[in-house]
């Protein structure tokens, strides 16, 4: 009898399933604009040297775009010349946004090493410009659930795209170009774009003719935050200038 009550309440027990954990908060992860008529360019892996030439292209045509920065991708975020182009973006009404510190493939990483990443480039844009970005863009446009999970902890969500101009896989002028012209045909109600500040070539030829070719098809050009109107940052502070002195004396060793 006894035997039998042993084996009833074993095999009770292995029926019990375990209740499911909670599932933690994950960031939003956006791949579109939501205000119609608009159109966010985006600007992956500064500060470099083309920034000034793409502010000085948007503001012209009343417009205004998004960097998406790194710390020490194409040279570190705390040199004197990159100091000046962040502040000078920031300045002018452009967003800028978090592309990690190191550009490396976030899903790889632990959860340490993805709150790493993410902060020491925080840490730089509020230092330099005393702005916490409320968005952030995964390098390759890579996530994965963790890292979901640690931008919606920084307070930030993702930002992808609809519109991937391929400069970073090599593709050529003339066919970005003509990815525009295709899109534009199809006249989507937003656009959001992935554009890369740090080719040369097509920023010379690219970006003029896609912004000519969005504001004749009567597009505004917006940042990311005025095309899903919401804020671009969590807060806004002064730019900490002594701390920025001490930091960049170091910045080789970051």
């Amino acid at each position: 009898m006894l035997y039998s009550l042993i084996v009833s309440a074993l095999a009770l027990a292995s029926t019990v399933v375990a209740a499911p954990q909670p599932r933690a908060p994950m960031a939003q992860v956006i791949t579109k604009c939501t205000k119609p008529n608009t159109v966010a360019l985006t600007f992956d892996d500064g500060p470099f040297v083309y920034a000034y030439d793409i502010s000085k292209a948007l503001i012209a045509a009343g417009g205004k775009g998004t960097w998406f920065f790194n710390g020490n991708n194409y040279g570190c975020i705390y040199t004197d010349d990159n100091i000046k182009r962040v502040r000078y973006l920031r300045d002018k009404g452009h967003q800028l946004g978090s592309h990690t510190w190191g550009h490396k493939n976030l899903p790889t990483l632990n959860r340490n090493q993805l709150h790493d990443e993410m902060w020491k480039v925080e840490q730089a844009l509020q230092r330099i410009a005393g702005v916490q970005p409320a968005h952030m863009r995964p390098p390759f446009g890579e996530y994965n659930n963790l890292v979901r999970e640690v931008a919606f902890e920084r307070g930030q969500k993702i930002i992808n795209w609809d519109l991937d101009s391929g400069d970073s896989a090599g593709a050529s002028a003339a066919s970005q170009k003509s990815l525009y012209d295709q899109t534009i045909s199809r006249r989507p109600s937003t656009i959001l774009a992935l554009q890369h500040e740090t080719y040369r070539a097509h920023f010379q030829n690219v970006v003029p003719y896609a912004i000519q070719k969005l504001t004749a098809a009567g597009y505004k050009l917006v940042t990311v935050a005025e095309c899903l109107g919401e804020p671009a940052y969590q807060f806004e502070t002064s730019p900490g200038t002594k701390d920025v002195s001490k930091v960049r004396s170091l910045w080789m060793y970051l």
